[in-house]
Formats: C-alpha cells, sequence, structure tokens
C-alpha cells in the first residue's frame, strides 16, 4: 500500500496562497498580508514569510521596502517567458525517456483519460492538475534528477494555472494533444524531443 503524500507545511501554505492568486481572492498589484494569512491559517509568520519567498522566487509576488508583498502585475509576456524553458527540458527528457516508455507509458496515460474528462466537463482545475501530472511524470521518465530538479524549479503548476485561468489557451483539446504524444512514444517516433518540444511552445500564452 503506497503511503500517503505528506505536504510541508510550508508548502500547504504556498498552496493556499497560489490557489487565492489564481482564484482571483487576491487581484494584481494586491498587497498580501503575512500576519493575516498566519491569523487565518492558525499558524506562525515564519513559514508563511518563508512561502511567501518561494513565490517571490517563482516571480509570483513582488515585495518592495515599506511596500510589503504585492502580486505582481503579470503579463501574457511573464507568463510566456518560462515556456521555451520547459520546452527545452521536456525535449531532452523526451530523448532521456524515449525507450522507457515505448515500453511502459501507464504512468501518462491516466493523465489522458482524466483529460478526457475534464475536457468534457470544461474543468479547468482538473485540466491544470492532469496536464502537470502528465508533463511531470514524462520528466521523471527521464530518471535525471538534475533535470527534474529544474523542471519544478520553473513553478509549471502555478504558470500553467495562470496561463489556462487568466489568459486562456489555444488547445482545443487537452486529452487528445497528450494523447498524440503517448501514441508517439508507443511507435517510438523518431522526432518525439521535437513533438514534445512544439507541444509545450504552443501551450504557451500569446501576448
Amino acid at each position: 500500500m503506497t503511503a500517503p503524500v505528506v505536504h510541508s507545511l510550508r508548502e500547504q501554505i504556498r498552496e493556499h496562497i497560489v490557489e487565492g492568486i489564481v482564484s482571483g481572492r487576491w487581484q494584481p498589484g494586491e498587497r498580501i498580508v503575512e500576519r493575516r494569512i498566519a491569523t487565518e491559517l492558525e499558524v506562525s509568520q515564519t513559514p508563511v514569510r518563508e512561502a511567501l519567498r518561494e513565490l517571490e522566487s517563482l516571480r509570483l509576488i513582488e515585495s518592495a521596502p515599506n511596500k510589503g508583498v504585492r502580486v505582481r502585475n503579470l503579463s501574457a509576456a511573464d507568463l510566456e517567458e518560462s515556456y521555451p524553458v520547459r520546452a527545452g527540458l521536456e525535449a531532452i527528457a523526451a530523448e532521456l525517456a524515449a525507450d522507457r516508455l515505448a515500453e511502459d507509458c501507464s504512468a501518462l496515460e491516466p493523465h489522458v483519460l482524466a483529460l478526457y474528462e475534464a475536457d468534457r466537463e470544461a474543468d479547468g482545475t482538473a485540466q491544470v492538475r492532469h496536464t502537470v501530472g502528465f508533463h511531470r511524470e514524462l520528466v521523471r521518465a527521464a530518471h535525471n534528477s538534475v533535470l527534474l530538479h529544474t523542471w519544478e524549479g520553473l513553478g509549471i503548476e502555478v504558470f500553467t494555472a495562470l496561463s489556462i485561468r487568466w489568459l486562456g489557451t489555444v488547445q482545443q483539446s487537452y486529452a487528445e494533444e497528450h494523447e498524440e504524444l503517448v501514441q508517439a512514444f508507443k511507435r517510438r517516433d523518431p522526432r518525439i524531443a521535437e513533438l514534445v518540444k512544439s507541444h509545450v511552445l504552443g501551450c504557451a500564452p500569446r501576448p
């Protein structure tokens, strides 16, 4: 039996703040008060400060002396910046994982099935979760910890959520696009790295 994933307090606070930003609870330019979050979540200010510092490193929030912490006014161009970097990393991952995924795509396929349902229901939250889950499993299949750490450091989930919910994307079907990648791995398509790269770049918001 697999043990449940236990998130640290900092991670739980980080997710709470991200969800607040994505859902519109905190608007771009609005101040996020550390003390208020600590009181609301019944925690000390230290893990809240750590979570805010991490989100600042992801460029989601910004701080200034005597002005506190505020949600960044992110434009489509800001959101788009991470996609060429992500596309390059995932192209490398696809090359490294190609033989492994040709033999076994079972880590990717549940996300594709979930995306078909999310597409039918127009469920943006599920589209984000399973799109990110699919790509995380692809990168994990490369069995390269440096690559995975670098990919995770881009804040993929945050920026995917913001791209979809704030700006919309051009995808007709999230499920079908990811199903095409699964089939490309299974048939050992020699262009797999380029296919993955093009797919990721095609997901970027348009300024």
